[in-house]
């Protein structure tokens, strides 16, 4: 077995090979999904940050934060941001480019048993991670957990184009280019082959939108980015 099998992880999403993948690729990352979306990956991040619509002062939970990219755009508003992820190398990664945002902290967690109290944050957001975890329903229970009353959920992630010629296409890309394209830029072709496979058998905007309702938020709904490759997701925990 290569070192790429060991920590090639696969659709039974186990933590650890899954948390090695990811730090192999941690150091070509961004430059990888800017290269595969076409740059739309800055135009997903600028929708999500709205849709939290963070606050000076709020205390907002970016979880599967990579290298926090996200989190930092969080960071801007003036909001204290905690960027958690399973993967310590994403996270190294992440304090290298943003470290010195005095509003931005990293903690490494496990997104179905997390090490925050109850009703912490006023948000939480997850951007293309919910997907990664092999348990989402629960991570969707702790993250309602660490919610306040009231507070908001925005969840990213890719899915599934809802006209039937643009989702052929887009799953020949997927399948057939997106695994060249991280070669090309220089990063562990296997991992964008997990990718494609994590993204086919995901949940559609409906099912996640039923598991969400499921854990317990209200006033869920979800807008279509990019003709449906991703859909943006946002709900509210009952005050």
């Amino acid at each position: 077995m290569t070192s790429n099998d060991k920590n090639r992880a696969d659709l039974g999403k186990d933590p650890a090979r899954v948390s090695g993948m990811f730090d192999q690729v941690a150091a070509g990352y961004d430059r990888t999904n800017t290269a595969m979306t076409f740059g739309n990956d800055a135009l997903w991040r600028a929708a999500t940050t709205r849709a939290v619509a963070p606050k000076p002062g709020e205390r907002i939970l970016d979880l599967g934060a990579g290298t926090a990219s996200s989190s930092a755009s969080l960071a801007r508003s003036g909001a204290q941001v905690v960027a958690a992820d399973f993967s310590p190398g994403m996270l190294a990664e992440g304090r290298r480019r943003h470290g010195a945002m005095r509003n931005l902290s990293f903690v490494q967690a496990d997104a179905t048993a997390l090490p925050f109290e109850d009703g912490e944050f006023d948000a939480v957001t997850m951007s293309y991670a919910l997907r990664n975890v092999n348990d989402p329903k629960t991570a969707l229970r702790e993250l309602y957990r660490v919610t306040k009353p009231g507070g908001r959920l925005v969840i990213n992630e890719f899915s599934t184009p809802p006209g039937k010629l643009f989702r052929g296409a887009y799953r020949f890309y997927n399948a057939q280019v997106l695994p060249r394209v991280a070669r090309v830029a220089g990063t562990n072709g296997d991992a964008y082959d997990y990718l494609n496979e994590s993204i086919r058998e995901w949940p559609d905007q409906k099912r996640l939108s039923a598991w969400i309702r499921d854990a317990g938020w209200q006033d869920v709904a979800y807008r279509n980015l990019s003709f449906g490759i991703v859909a943006l997701h946002r709900a509210r925990k009952p005050a």
